[in-house]
């Protein structure tokens, strides 16, 4: 083997190497970014199972606020939805909705003074948001690695193993303004 020969050699096996290390690299962003939405989509699940017990609580002390329970209700449906088909845009307007909801509930049964002294309701409203905090820091994480995925595939030269290999960018999981303060359930009850 020639001079000419141990070079082309030396340089596929750096091409060869470094394609490894970028293919790598890529699927461990990609796993990042799952692993991410799977931290959110148990918390997500956890609220979703607290609510009824909520709107149950709620229902024995608000019999004439039915409609504010019902709407809770539906944007639960709506975020559950949303959350089973990975819809990630679909999933933060109905998380908007949801937050709207459980804020004038809370608001509502500031006129109920029976309903704030139920250890339950003081019990699921504290569960409750805790989760609503949890979720906002996951969402954080989420993003962030999203964020790290979507560039990283677009650098070069990590854009061309990327685009071999079909790796895709995901959507970032955004809360409209207004929606990005959480549900602070004890300022309503202030």
């Amino acid at each position: 083997m020639g001079m000419f020969g141990l070079i082309t050699l030396t340089i596929i096996v750096i091409v060869g190497v470094y394609a490894i290390i970028a293919y790598n690299s890529l699927v461990m962003l990609k796993h990042n970014v799952s692993k991410a939405w799977a931290n959110i989509d148990i918390l997500l699940k956890q609220r979703h199972d607290e609510l009824p017990k909520l709107v149950e609580t709620c229902k024995q002390y608000m019999k004439f606020e039915q409609e504010t329970l019902e709407k809770v209700m539906q944007a639960r449906s709506q975020v559950s939805q949303a959350r089973e088909k990975q819809d990630i845009g679909a999933l933060g307007a109905a998380e908007n909705t949801l937050r709207l909801g459980l804020g004038n509930l809370f608001a509502v049964a500031e006129a109920y003074p029976d309903l704030k002294t139920n250890e339950t309701f003081q019990h699921l409203q504290a569960r409750i948001s805790g989760l609503e905090n949890a979720i906002a820091d996951r969402r954080e994480f989420y993003n962030e690695s999203v964020n790290v995925n979507n560039v990283r595939i677009e650098q070069f030269p990590d854009l061309i193993i990327a685009r071999i290999f079909n790796f895709q960018p995901f959507d970032l999981l955004e809360f409209q303004a207004e929606e990005l303060a959480d549900v602070n359930v004890k300022q309503l009850f202030s």
